[in-house]
């Protein structure tokens, strides 16, 4: 990252970046935006440089970490894509059968960021496995401009299809026992609402800032659900309301926490929107979540 601190960035920056990942603006018109807030010291190419995910700096569990077992998997998603590649991970000293957690990636593919969360899941006690529903295109193209460009071309229904095909193989993994939980970010947040509205046995949803499902579908939902929300994703938070509503009205076990002063795609420690302190503490509720229902 360049040396820009962010707290000398307005929001509207944040706003526009949120925009462009969203496939709202071009990384033209972005570019042309941005230069509205070019002024002083900065440049359009330095406020770039600091809004983009810096993937080499952020990870925090890396792939050969010897204390995990991970490993590239194939399976089938029939109603979906196909075959589907995937990480899977688990502690390498674990000695009996581990809960299963499903790791969704952003609208872009899985970028070493998830695979890093995905990791971050198995250290914590257990087996995950994360998904990359851009491998019918492919698989992950290498950058996220490249990757949310690819994931657009998908239909959102069959990307899901491939995440509710990858519960089935967590679930009857040798090394799973059988309770399967999700955690999905932005995109994956609204596939993880959905497996709550689609999987009956699911054990646990964990959506962050994830996209809410059709008030009509809530009473489906079996699964309690953890919800994290940024308290400056107002694009997001606009579903919130009605959302809340039905899951009362349909006495659903859910917990949500709003985060002050955080934007949409806090948890990601490798681009500037990403908010330590909510991060750990939404994390740390995640994983206390998890042990309480998947072991």
């Amino acid at each position: 990252m360049s040396d820009i601190k962010k707290e000398d960035i307005k929001q509207e920056v944040f706003d526009l970046y949120d925009d462009y990942a969203h496939n709202r603006v071009d990384r033209r018109e972005f570019m042309q935006k941005l230069s509205a807030y070019a002024v002083g010291g900065l440049t359009v190419a330095s406020l770039m440089s600091f809004l983009m995910p810096d993937y080499k700096g952020g990870i925090q569990i890396k792939a050969d970490d010897s204390r995990l077992k991970s490993e590239y998997v194939n399976y089938s998603s029939t109603k979906g894509g196909g075959t589907i590649k995937a990480l899977l991970s688990r502690p390498a000293d674990a000695k009996k059968k581990l809960g299963g957690i499903i790791v969704v990636h952003e609208n872009r593919g899985l970028n070493p960021h998830i695979e890093d969360v995905a990791r971050r899941a198995a250290l914590a006690g257990f087996i995950s496995i994360a998904p990359d529903a851009l491998t019918p295109l492919g698989g992950y193209p290498g950058n996220d401009d490249q990757g949310r460009e690819l994931q657009s071309k998908r239909d959102r229904n069959e990307m899901l299809e491939d995440f509710i095909a990858a519960y089935d193989y967590l679930k009857n993994n040798k090394d799973c026992n059988g309770k399967v939980g999700v955690v999905g970010f932005c995109f994956g947040g609204w596939i993880a609402n959905m497996m709550a509205v689609r999987i009956p046995d699911l054990a646990a949803a964990v959506p962050f800032y994830g996209g809410q499902p059709e008030v009509a579908d809530v009473p489906k939902i079996k699964a309690p659900l953890l919800l994290h929300y940024a308290a400056l994703d107002t694009r997001v938070n606009e579903g919130w309301p009605a959302y809340e509503k039905a899951l009362k009205e349909n006495k659903k076990e859910y917990t949500a926490y709003m985060y002050e002063n955080a934007n949409h795609g806090f948890h990601n420690d490798t681009t500037p929107r990403y908010d330590k302190a909510a991060a750990e503490l939404a994390w740390k509720r995640t994983i206390d979540f998890f042990n309480t229902k998947l072991k």
